[in-house]
């Protein structure tokens, strides 16, 4: 049996959340008719019907539900862990060398330096103290 990739999963899930085709195209940014296709892909694929269609509703058979409480914590978790990296890249982290006088380090640098390393925790800072250049 060939299987399918994530995808059909996510659509399957959309519409199995939603109970309609129309709210998971919208909710994903496709077509109705894509979905539809997706979801008759991965049944003929499963050999399973994993959803009922009447003209006014959709809700998952047995197997659907099944489906839907197998997978759905699991791209929870998924999508929580995407969102957690993300926020990695948007806080800024490394190390910062700074040379400075000791009067410009003492006077200038640590009383900025210690808001601004309590707002960036993954910043560290080296400051080198050298003589002014005169």
């Amino acid at each position: 049996m060939q299987h399918g990739n994530l995808n059909d999963l996510v659509v399957f899930r959309a519409v199995a959340t939603e109970r309609s085709f129309t709210k998971a195209a919208a909710k994903l940014g496709v077509s109705q008719s894509a979905l539809s296709h997706t979801i008759r892909a991965l049944e003929e694929r499963l050999g399973l019907r994993l959803l009922t269609r009447t003209t006014r509703s959709v809700s998952p058979t047995e197997a659907g539900e099944r489906l839907l409480h197998t997978v759905g914590p699991r791209f929870e978790e998924i999508e929580a862990e995407l969102e957690v990296l993300s926020e990695l890249r948007e806080k800024p982290a490394g190390t910062v060398r700074i040379t400075a006088t000791d009067y410009a380090a003492e006077t200038i640098l640590w009383p900025k330096l210690a808001k601004f390393l309590r707002q960036y925790p993954d910043i560290k800072v080296e400051i080198i103290i050298g003589r002014a250049i005169r």
